[in-house]
C-alpha cells in the first residue's frame, strides 16, 4: 500500500466526526469559546479516556468548522509504526492539500509526541504560518516540556481536561445523588458501562503503561502500581519520599522519579505547601489527590466509609479547574486548601459536617500568618453542591 492510500485508511478510520457531538455532554472548558489561529497550536492535555476527542468534536460544532477540512490522527496507532517521523506530518498535509484544495483545514494530532522531531516541524509551521491550524492533544503533561516549551513560548494556548465534575455528572446523570458521583466518578464512558469498576481498572492500568512506565524506562509496573495505590489510600496526606521509599523496599530517588511521571500522567494531581518562598516550598511535602474518585475506588483494597477524603478531593478538583494551582498549609493547625487569584489569597477548609474548633484555630493561625488572606471558607457535605454549581 502506497503511503498516500495508507494515510487515507488510518485518515477515515480516526476521523470520527459524523458522531453528533449535540448528544454529548458540553463540557466547562468550552464556557469560553476557543479561537484556533493558524500561527497559534492549541494544545489540548488531560489524563488517558477523560473525552479529549469528543472534546474535540464540540470544539468543531462550536467553531462551525467543516468537517471535510478536519483531519484527525492518532499517532499511537500500529499502522504508522514504521514511519513515526516529521516526513509524516507533511504527508499528512500533503493529502490534505490534494483532496481539500485552497481551503483552511484544521489538524488535530493526537499523542504527537510519539513522533520523531515533530517540535521542529510544528515550529517551522507555527513560524511561517499558513492558513492551515494545528490542535494537538496528548495524556502526559510532559508534552509541553523542555525543547517543545521554548519552541512554542508565545505560540500555544492549553487546554487542560478532566473527567466530568459535579455539574457534568449531573447532566449525565440527572437522577444521580451526590454521595453516588463521590463513587462513580466522572470518566464518561465508565458512566455507561454495564462494569464500570472493571473498566476503570483497566484505565488504571492503561494508564500506569503508557503513560507513565514508558517516561521512566521501568522494568515493570508492579511498583508504579503499588506506589499509586498507597498514595491513593492515603489520599489528601502530606506524602514524605523517605518513608514511601522504605515501606515500598526503593529508595527516595526513585519514588521521586515515579511521582513526577505520575503527576504528568495526570493519574495523581499534586498540592503543595503555601508559601511565598519557593526554597521552603521545595523542601516540604506534597498532598497528592486522585484524578477521579471513581477510579480511586476502583483500585483501591481499603474498604468503609471514606466521606471526608473524598469531599477533600472533589473540593480541589473544582479549585485547580478554576485556578490552576491549590495549595495546602501546616503549622500546629492546617489549612485544607489555599488558592491565590491575583494578590487576593482564599483558605478553604472542607469538613463533612461542617467547621470543627480545629478548623477555627488554624484558620486564626492562617490569618495570623498572612493578615492579607480573605476569610476562611468551610466547605461540608450540606453545602458542597450549592457551592459547585455556582459557576454553572
Amino acid at each position: 500500500m502506497s503511503d498516500e492510500n495508507a494515510i487515507k485508511v488510518v485518515l477515515r478510520e480516526w476521523s470520527y466526526w459524523e458522531r453528533s457531538p449535540a448528544a454529548t455532554i458540553p463540557r466547562h472548558v468550552l464556557d469560553q469559546p476557543v479561537h484556533i489561529q493558524p500561527d497559534l497550536a492549541l494544545v489540548v492535555q488531560g489524563v488517558r479516556r477523560c473525552g479529549k476527542s469528543v472534546l474535540l468534536a464540540q470544539i468543531m460544532q462550536q467553531a462551525a468548522m467543516d468537517p471535510h477540512d478536519c483531519f484527525f490522527i492518532n499517532f499511537e496507532d500500529p499502522r504508522l509504526s514504521d514511519r513515526l517521523d516529521y516526513r509524516l506530518c507533511d504527508s499528512i498535509l500533503q493529502y490534505a492539500a490534494t483532496h481539500r484544495r485552497n481551503r483552511r483545514c484544521v489538524f488535530f494530532f493526537d499523542e504527537i509526541q510519539n513522533v520523531q522531531d515533530w517540535q521542529k516541524w510544528l515550529h517551522t509551521r507555527l513560524e511561517r504560518p499558513t492558513r492551515h491550524c494545528f490542535v494537538i492533544t496528548g495524556s502526559n503533561a510532559a508534552l509541553l516540556s523542555g525543547e517543545l516549551a521554548s519552541a512554542l513560548t508565545g505560540r500555544h494556548t492549553t487546554i487542560e481536561l478532566f473527567p466530568f465534575d459535579w455539574v457534568e455528572y449531573r447532566r449525565a446523570r440527572p437522577a444521580a445523588s451526590f454521595e453516588t458521583y463521590l463513587s462513580d466518578g466522572g470518566f464518561p464512558r465508565a458512566l455507561t458501562y454495564e462494569e464500570p469498576a472493571a473498566l476503570l481498572r483497566e484505565y488504571f492500568m492503561d494508564i500506569l503503561e503508557r503513560d507513565v512506565r514508558r517516561h521512566v524506562a521501568a522494568r515493570s509496573t508492579i511498583l508504579l502500581t503499588q506506589l499509586v495505590k498507597t498514595i491513593y489510600e492515603s489520599t489528601g496526606s502530606e506524602v514524605s519520599l523517605r518513608n514511601l521509599a522504605r515501606q515500598l523496599d526503593t529508595t527516595a530517588d526513585t519514588i521521586r522519579t515515579y511521582l513526577d511521571a505520575c503527576e504528568a500522567a495526570y493519574i495523581l494531581v499534586p498540592c503543595p505547601y503555601f508559601t511565598f518562598s519557593e526554597r521552603q516550598r521545595a523542601v516540604r511535602n506534597k498532598k497528592y489527590y486522585p484524578i477521579d474518585l471513581g477510579l480511586r475506588q476502583a483500585v483501591i483494597t481499603r474498604t468503609g466509609a471514606d466521606r471526608g477524603k473524598a469531599l477533600e478531593t472533589v473540593v480541589f478538583q473544582h479549585l485547580r479547574r478554576r485556578y490552576g494551582q491549590v495549595y495546602y498549609w501546616r503549622q500546629r493547625g492546617e489549612v485544607d486548601f489555599i488558592v491565590q487569584d491575583g494578590s487576593s489569597i482564599s483558605p478553604y477548609q472542607v469538613s463533612w459536617d461542617g467547621a470543627l474548633p480545629r478548623h477555627v484555630a488554624a484558620a486564626e493561625e492562617f490569618r495570623s500568618a498572612f493578615p492579607q488572606a480573605e476569610s476562611m471558607q468551610c466547605i461540608s457535605r450540606a453545602t458542597v453542591e450549592e457551592w459547585l454549581s455556582r459557576d454553572d
